[in-house]
């Protein structure tokens, strides 16, 4: 027997996530017509066929299809993200000295602003070097081994860093950054692990959650270089020398909470229909054969490559600006609590907007957050160099700390996004190889062009680091969030 129009209903506590719509021609013969399995918090529209004989069907509505869409998060990935993202605080309290102490370690250990930019570039050469092993460890034995490894090793390297101001011995010095950054160049697969735990539709602002605990991180640099300078003069120990010395006592609690993580990331990625009825794996994420997947299979891949370029540029022109400034202030006589601040600001930029970029990605796409994200990262370039205030200094930090924010949200949820669960971590690891190289080269090319040219100069570089980006933005096709030609 048919069924009237009128008589059609697809039950929800809220809204129907369906309307009928009339055929062209109208008719009284029947057709069929097949509702889809879709999930809406706790309530399920079964999948079951409809016969009609008024010529009118089910047709999906765009805002219907947004709500009906809308992925519900559950308890457990909550928990692990929250385990991440408080982890992911402790390693930005640690992480920060560097660019507050680095350059100023330097120009104490050797009399010379010559290499003030070598401990930011020893940072990125050991990122360097252990950024794509470390990926290929993850998408074999899970996140978790790849990220405690890296932060016991991290844990090394500012034992030795502490030492080496005690010693006063540029070598130590050097070994230290060395290892230090090979620790947090492995800890940078937290994100990668965040990234596991959502879908597509969510996964910018999964990733986005992880990356804000890293705004808490950074007001504990200020804090520990506080205390440092509080408690010197009591044990005769320089104050550089004792921030570092209490750097474990922020990796020791991110070690548990990463161990608290269960089940692994890895595992949750290989398996996301267990934890999201009716997901179904992205079509650019698809299995297919990985048996020669290398950093030039990704390099290959358009969208992968206009990512990694994108966060080569603002990557460099951040390493490059803080390398430089923090040495500016120095000389213009701020202290370092107020040094420390100021990279604290910085630091805001990169971290504190971090979730509603992630859902801004997720809303209307990566590639256009990356643009702008590229725009203010340009400003930043022009601003930072061209003063000696220090507020003019902090607010170009800043907004070169926001650029880099937009790109690097957008750029790591879009190669999540393209890759598969089991080469996730390698392809982040490829992206974190490449920021590595400009964190090598930026800061040693910025030193020689203030020897030689000035600071404002260094501006211009910064500016021209931004063209090719935005041209490989603008030729890059998102037909919707997420999804990539």
């Amino acid at each position: 027997m048919g069924v009237r129009s009128s008589q059609i209903r697809v039950w929800h506590e809220a809204s129907p996530a369906w309307q009928a719509r009339r055929l062209p021609g109208g008719g009284n013969g029947a057709c069929g017509v097949s509702l889809t399995v879709v999930q809406w918090g706790s309530t399920f529209l079964e999948t079951h066929p409809l016969k009609l004989d008024t010529g009118v069907h089910l047709a999906e509505t765009p805002q219907a299809t947004a709500r009906a869409t809308r992925v519900t998060i559950p308890g457990l990935i909550k928990r692990n993200t929250l385990y991440l993202a408080t982890a992911q605080a402790f390693v930005g309290a640690g992480f920060s000295l560097v660019p507050t102490l680095g350059a100023i370690m330097v120009v104490r250990l050797l009399g010379s602003a010559s290499l003030a930019g070598v401990a930011t570039s020893l940072l990125g050469v050991s990122r360097f070097i252990v950024s794509y092993p470390v990926g290929k460890i993850t998408d074999i034995y899970g996140r978790k081994l790849g990220v405690m490894l890296g932060l016991i090793v991290g844990l090394m390297g500012a034992v030795l860093l502490a030492f080496s101001v005690l010693a006063s011995s540029f070598l130590l010095f050097l070994i230290g950054i060395l290892i230090f950054g090979m620790g947090m160049g492995a800890a940078q697969q937290l994100r990668v692990a965040a990234a596991d735990m959502y879908p597509a539709s969510r996964r910018g602002e999964g990733m986005a959650y992880v990356l804000t605990g890293s705004v808490v991180g950074v007001f504990g640099g200020p804090i520990i270089i506080g205390g440092a300078e509080a408690l010197s003069p009591s044990f005769g120990i320089p104050a550089m020398g004792l921030a570092w010395s209490m750097v474990p006592l922020f990796i020791i609690p991110a070690l548990f909470l990463v161990l608290r993580v269960h089940p692994d990331p890895r595992e949750i990625a290989s398996n996301l229909e267990r934890y999201y009825p009716g997901h179904r794996p992205e079509r650019s994420a698809e299995p297919g054969d990985d048996g020669n997947v290398t950093m030039l299979t990704f390099l290959r891949h358009y969208p992968k490559l206009t990512a990694f370029v994108a966060t080569f540029g603002v990557q460099g022109n951040m390493s490059m600006m803080m390398a430089m400034t923090s040495l500016v202030l120095s000389y213009s006589g701020y202290s370092l609590s107020a040094i420390s601040f100021s990279v604290a600001i910085h630091a805001i930029g990169m971290f504190a907007f971090s979730l509603p970029l992630g859902k801004l990605s997720d809303r209307i796409g990566r590639r256009p957050v990356m643009l702008i994200g590229v725009a203010i990262a340009s400003a930043g370039a022009v601003l930072t160099p061209i003063t000696t205030l220090y507020w003019a200094i902090t607010a170009g930090t800043f907004l070169v700390g926001l650029g880099w924010s937009f790109v690097f949200v957008s750029a790591s949820a879009l190669i999540a996004d393209t890759s598969r669960a089991h080469e996730r971590g390698r392809a982040i690891g490829t992206n974190d190889t490449f920021t590595s190289a400009s964190s090598i080269a930026m800061p040693l090319v910025g030193g020689v062009v203030v020897e030689f040219l000035g600071l404002p100069a260094v501006g211009i570089v910064g500016l021209s680091m931004m063209i090719v980006p935005t041209l490989l933005l603008l030729r890059l096709r998102e037909t919707s969030p997420g999804r990539y030609k």
